[in-house]
């Protein structure tokens, strides 16, 4: 039998479980860093993902509770694009990857997990980040806790303001 120790899950098994659209999160931003939320705009806000697939896994979701692309309003879209840039910049200048994917599932069918409210993924990778516990074990290795991810990763985020 093998076994994975991932003492973090007991938090979440035993905590309080959100009702509704983890995505239309509160208005008042005074429990963002608990929340993992990195910046908020007038439109959209940025979170990180709290079961990655690598670490520094972000999403990019508007405000507003939409289901698909052609919902969004012009202004959506370009704060959208403007969030999904400016992760992207701090995500390279915090974690160094190789690359990132970038993407964005529509219905349940694409592999939308949460499909009634719109979000991009943003996936850090690095070269050898597929490692024998993914091929052997069907595992991912999180190398790192998500609150020391939040602390690197806020301060490149807090200084951002969307253009109106």
């Amino acid at each position: 039998m093998d076994a994975l120790f991932a003492p973090w899950r007991m938090s979440y098994i035993l905590g309080p479980k959100e009702k509704g659209c983890v995505f239309c999160i509160p208005e008042n931003p005074e429990n963002d860093a608990a929340s993992f939320i990195l910046a908020r705009g007038r439109l959209c806000f940025v979170i990180m993902n709290r079961y990655p697939y690598t670490n520094g896994h972000l999403m990019v979701a508007p405000l507003r509770h939409v289901a698909d692309l052609t919902e969004l309003s012009d202004d959506e879209s370009v704060e959208a694009m403007f969030w999904l840039s400016t992760s992207l910049t701090a995500l390279r200048n915090s974690l160094r990857p190789d690359g990132v994917n970038i993407g964005l599932n529509l219905g349940e069918a694409a592999g939308a997990g949460i499909k009634e409210h719109l979000h991009f993924h943003l996936v850090p990778r690095w070269n050898g980040d597929t490692s024998f516990m993914s091929v052997c074990a069907r595992t991912r290795i999180i190398p790192e806790d998500l609150p020391e991810t939040f602390a690197k990763l806020a301060p490149l985020m807090a200084s951002h303001v969307p253009h109106p």
